[in-house]
C-alpha cells in the first residue's frame, strides 16, 4: 500500500465534508484501524433499498470495527436530485441510516472527487452505477470492490467483512 510520509494510506488520506454540514472529517484520523465499506449512494434508484442492508451490516459489525461510509451521487440517471438536507432526511427517515454520510460526490472516472479518484486508480474500476462498493482492511488496503448488484446482505461480501474483522483483531491483540 502506498502511504504518505505521515503513515496514512492513500485510500484514507482525504478530508471530506459530512452530509448537510460544514464539518470536515479526516478519513485517516477517523477510520484507520477499521474495516471500511465505501459506497456511492442515491435515493431514487432501483438499488436504493440497499440502504437497509448497509445499515444492518453497520449495526451488526460496528462494535467489531466495521464502518460504512456513504457518498451520495447524482451522476447516474440523476437519481440523487435533492439537496443535502433532503438526502439526509430521506436516509434517516426512510432507512434509519446511522452510518456516516458525506457531501454529494462525483464518482465517475471522467471527473471523480479525490476519494473516488484514488479508489478508481488503485482498483482500475470506477463505479458504473449507484451502490458500487469498495472494501478496505484496517490498514486501508483495498480488500475488494463490488458491483451495484452485490447486495450488502450478499454472503460472500459478509464473509469477507467477517474475515477482515477477525483477521485484523487477531493481529492487533498479539
Amino acid at each position: 500500500m502506498v502511504t504518505k510520509e505521515d503513515g496514512c494510506p492513500v485510500t484514507l488520506n482525504h478530508s471530506v465534508r459530512l452530509l448537510n454540514g460544514k464539518q470536515e472529517i479526516n478519513l485517516c484520523e477517523e477510520y484507520l484501524g477499521k474495516v471500511v465499506l465505501i459506497v456511492n449512494t442515491a435515493s431514487k434508484c432501483a438499488f436504493t433499498d440497499q440502504y437497509d442492508g448497509l445499515e444492518k451490516l453497520y449495526a451488526k459489525y460496528k462494535e467489531q470495527g466495521l464502518v460504512v461510509l456513504g457518498f451520495p451521487s447524482n451522476e447516474f440517471g440523476n437519481q440523487e436530485p435533492g439537496d443535502e438536507k433532503q438526502v439526509q432526511e430521506f436516509c434517516r427517515l426512510t432507512y434509519g441510516v446511522q452510518f456516516p454520510m458525506f457531501a454529494k460526490s462525483h464518482v465517475k472516472k471522467a471527473n471523480p472527487d479525490p476519494v473516488y479518484k484514488t479508489l478508481g486508480e488503485l482498483t482500475g474500476t470506477y463505479p458504473k452505477w449507484n451502490f458500487y462498493k469498495y472494501l478496505l482492511d484496517r490498514d486501508g488496503n483495498i480488500a475488494g470492490s463490488y458491483s451495484s448488484f452485490t447486495k450488502p446482505t450478499d454472503s460472500s461480501l459478509e464473509k469477507k467483512i467477517k474475515s477482515l474483522l477477525k483477521q485484523n483483531s487477531e493481529t492487533t491483540t498479539h
